[in-house]
């Protein structure tokens, strides 16, 4: 049976099968985007749990906007972050230097107060339509000869708003079918559309009675916004920060966690920062080479000797090097070395001196000239 290839990330140690079911929850715009996208969201979620069952946090989930409880891992992050995130409140000068800057931003809205008459076709198809256009073309034909826009919307309007006089009451952009607001916002105050307007209600007759254009809100009736904003803003800043120290510290260590196929994680990862300490693995790599590879262990030796150090030390140097400097992608060539030996650790730390003291192979082309 095939072991399942693992991959390392953000010194997390991930099976790529659970990267490849959580890239569903990721959408980009290609596929190596979103298997990056997903690897890094595991990596961090298995640091924060870590994190807060080392500190002995316990989840209480909470309900959401939407009346949707919190899951365990959703609360034990959540409480994390409460926790060892802190953010400092915005000072007055920095909500100024916000509301001077984006004038644009704190607008009140176009409002416009209407009134309409509507013509609904009473029978289906072109017929019904063309008769509803001439009932509106012969309201507009009345009111330009002076009746009243009152008197004719309750006589004639379809619609319930007919018995307000057709008035349409306070409205926003969006609040009207495209074409009406459009041919309503193209009136000045108090003017009539000379032709009726077509949607998919019927032919309508606009009047436009009132119309506010946006203004600057007052900084005192928006400073609270702000307020919320650069909080939003810092707390993402510092939580990004925060999640950042965690990962350098598991890089750190090599790779101190290990995600399981079930979701949870585990701390038995190849975590060689932890390994180097007197009586470690790294202590008794040169017997285990002297076994397993004596020509390894005698360039060892020499590379040691020549170091002018210890063989232990040697060692230890070259692993702790790797541990400092190794990208995501030698972490996860050092696992799939690794990976089903008897003794992982060792195994990679052979590893490690290999790929520092055997000559890496180069490929040469030869190429002939025409002729020769």
């Amino acid at each position: 049976m095939s072991t399942q290839r693992t991959v390392a990330v953000e010194g997390v140690e991930i099976p790529e099968a659970m990267i490849a079911l959580e890239a569903q929850n990721h959408p980009s715009l290609s596929a190596g985007e979103a298997w990056e996208t997903s690897a890094k969201a595991l990596a961090l979620r298995a640091l924060l749990l870590a994190r807060a069952c080392e500190i002995g946090l316990e989840a209480a989930p909470q309900l959401d906007e939407t009346g949707r409880e919190e899951t365990e891992e959703e609360a034990l992050i959540r409480t994390l972050l409460d926790q060892e995130v802190e953010v400092p409140p915005s000072t007055l000068a920095e909500r100024r230097r916000v509301y001077d800057a984006h004038a644009d931003r704190f607008l009140s809205p176009l409002l416009f107060e209407a009134s309409h008459i509507l013509f609904e076709p009473q029978t289906d198809g072109a017929t019904g339509m063309d008769e509803a256009r001439g009932k509106a073309e012969r309201a507009i034909a009345a009111l330009e000869a002076g009746a009243s826009f009152a008197e004719l919307a309750r006589a004639l309007s379809d619609c319930p708003s007919g018995a307000e006089d057709g008035r349409l009451g306070q409205l926003s952009p969006g609040d009207l079918a495209p074409e009406v607001e459009r041919a309503l916002l193209e009136l000045t105050e108090g003017a009539t559309t000379s032709r009726p307007v077509r949607s998919r209600f019927g032919w309508h007759v606009l009047r436009l009675d009132r119309r506010a254009e946006p203004r600057r809100l007052p900084f005192e009736e928006v400073e609270d916004r702000i307020a919320l904003h650069l909080e939003s803003r810092a707390w993402a800043a510092v939580a990004a920060r925060y999640a950042a120290g965690l990962a350098e510290k598991a890089r750190l260590k090599g790779l101190s966690l290990k995600l399981t196929p079930d979701g949870g994680f585990s701390s038995e990862g190849l975590a060689l920062g932890d390994l180097l300490e007197e009586g470690g693995p790294a202590a008794r790599t040169e017997a285990w080479l002297e076994a397993v590879d004596p020509a390894l262990g005698r360039r060892v030796r020499a590379a040691a000797e020549a170091a002018g150090e210890g063989v232990q030390d040697y060692i230890r140097q070259c692993v702790s090097s790797f541990v400092a400097e190794a990208s995501d992608e030698r972490w996860t060539q050092l696992l799939s070395a690794a990976q089903g030996a008897e003794d992982p650790a060792l195994t990679a730390i052979g590893q490690i001196l290999r790929s520092k003291l055997e000559p890496v192979a180069q490929t040469f082309t030869l190429i002939r000239r025409r002729g020769e």
